[in-house]
């Protein structure tokens, strides 16, 4: 959704905007709107599980890269929401600028929760194909034939030397394939 600059100029109720922001320094933007100018503001972010030279790490990116979104009242705060740490202006097509519609921060505000982080579920489940990333069977698919939350551990079918045998396998040393 987009509004003109002169409507806003004219506009006094505070309004949901999509701002630019440093790149890996979105949530630090944020809380900066929020501290300095208690300004309402928004960025989501994603918590995942990635794997990596070192083992499955755990990795928190922003939802919206390059992007945040703020509530503020554009004739008196937009000046101090531009120059804020972080923020490198408003999001603009031509002499328009990006708004978005309360429903739909709100709707991102409970997905996100109070943290404003996501985390991306990557439970695992019995029939799905697993890659073990550690030990003697590392770089091998397997299929998840039961799991063991009690025990962090799940059993799978692994084909080897022509059988197929179940093991036990720390769901630390799996990664969905």
């Amino acid at each position: 959704m987009t509004q003109s600059a002169a409507a806003l100029a004219l506009v006094d109720d505070p309004v949901w905007f999509c701002l630019r922001a440093e790149p890996k320094r979105e949530h630090l933007a944020a809380i900066s709107l929020r501290r300095l100018f208690g300004i309402e503001s928004l960025s989501p972010r994603l918590r995942f599980r990635k794997l990596t030279q070192r083992g499955p790490v755990w990795f928190v990116e922003a939802m919206f890269p390059g992007y945040l979104f703020a509530k503020f009242s554009y004739p008196t705060q937009r000046r101090a929401v531009e120059s804020s740490h972080g923020i490198r202006g408003i999001v603009r097509f031509g002499d328009r600028l990006a708004t978005l519609p309360e429903d739909t921060v709100i709707a991102l505000q409970s997905y996100a929760g109070r943290e404003e982080v996501v985390t991306i579920d990557s439970s695992l489940k019995v029939g799905q194909p697993v890659h073990i990333i550690d030990g003697p069977f590392r770089g091998l698919e397997v299929v998840i034939t039961q799991v063991l939350p009690a025990k962090e551990r799940i059993r799978v079918l692994l084909d080897f030397l022509g059988r197929s045998i179940e093991i036990d396998v720390s769901t630390a040393r799996v990664l969905p394939a």
